[in-house]
């Protein structure tokens, strides 16, 4: 069992620092797979360094969120913690509801203090790519409704431009009937390829939360994220992208070496 790190401790070191004499950051030996320690630390250290008593909470989705989940559960029965949870995904719901916490939605909490999610690929901006699992449209919303939008990661999503790491391309939900049109669309405008998306365990396309389909764009040489983020999202039939642009406020990097980093918007 990991005891919660002290206050002092609990901050991590920042990322790419040099002015820091020293490490901040415990250390100890991976257990399991790297990865996923990875995203256990990260996930711990946000929970404990943003989560307070009386909040409304967004509970993102995919697999660094389930350590998170499991941390914020421990301090509500630890502390005794007063919050409810507004999930972004029925994973996220799922969640909530396996950990016994208090499920809310934004009609009654339209208005969130945190939300936690975790992303693809992050780059030096703090710009992100989400929607590898699929619920980018709910995932975007719930971030948009938060005073902080906080993300956890490991090492392996820490790139310098998006599309360094992330070969899967941006993921970009649409309107059924508006696939094809906007496929075209997209490549007319800003080159490189959309594909819909297919599922793997079933015939035909991904279906999302929302009952639409996801195209993955493949970009090429893309640097002005901010208005190509703008121009797709005005092409009729696209719902929503998975370009997360100047919304996370911290980003919380699991280390190969059993540490955590952050890196905070406009630090560097």
């Amino acid at each position: 069992m990991l005891l919660r790190l002290p206050a002092l401790l609990s901050w991590g070191l920042r990322c790419g620092s040099a002015a820091a004499p020293q490490r901040l950051v415990l250390k100890r030996k991976f257990s399991g797979g790297m990865e996923e320690e990875a995203k256990r630390k990260a996930g711990y250290m946000a929970v404990d360094n943003h989560v307070q008593n009386n909040q409304a909470l967004g509970i993102g989705s995919g697999s660094t969120i389930v350590y998170a989940v499991d941390r914020i559960a421990k301090r509500v029965r630890d502390e005794n913690l007063k919050i409810v949870c507004v999930p972004t995904s029925f994973q996220a719901r799922q969640l909530i509801l396996q950990h016994q916490l208090t499920l809310s939605d934004l009609d009654r909490h339209p208005e969130l203090d945190v939300a936690i999610d975790g992303a693809d690929e992050v780059d030096s901006d703090l710009n992100l790519i989400k929607g590898g699992g699929g619920c980018l449209t709910q995932e975007k919303i719930v971030a948009g409704c938060a005073k902080e939008f906080i993300v956890v990661a490991d090492y392996r999503k820490d790139s310098k431009s998006l599309g360094e790491k992330w070969k899967r391309g941006v993921p970009i939900e649409v309107i059924p009937m508006a696939y094809v049109p906007v496929t075209k669309a997209i490549a007319a405008k800003f080159g490189g390829a959309a594909e819909l998306r297919m599922a793997a365990n079933k015939a035909g396309p991904v279906v999302t939360d929302n009952g639409n389909f996801i195209l993955d764009w493949k970009f090429n040489n893309i640097s002005d994220w901010k208005n190509v983020n703008v121009s797709i999202k005005m092409i009729p039939g696209v719902v929503e992208t998975g370009l997360f642009i100047d919304m996370a406020e911290r980003v919380y990097f699991g280390l190969e070496d059993g540490s955590v980093c952050f890196r905070d918007r406009h630090s560097h």
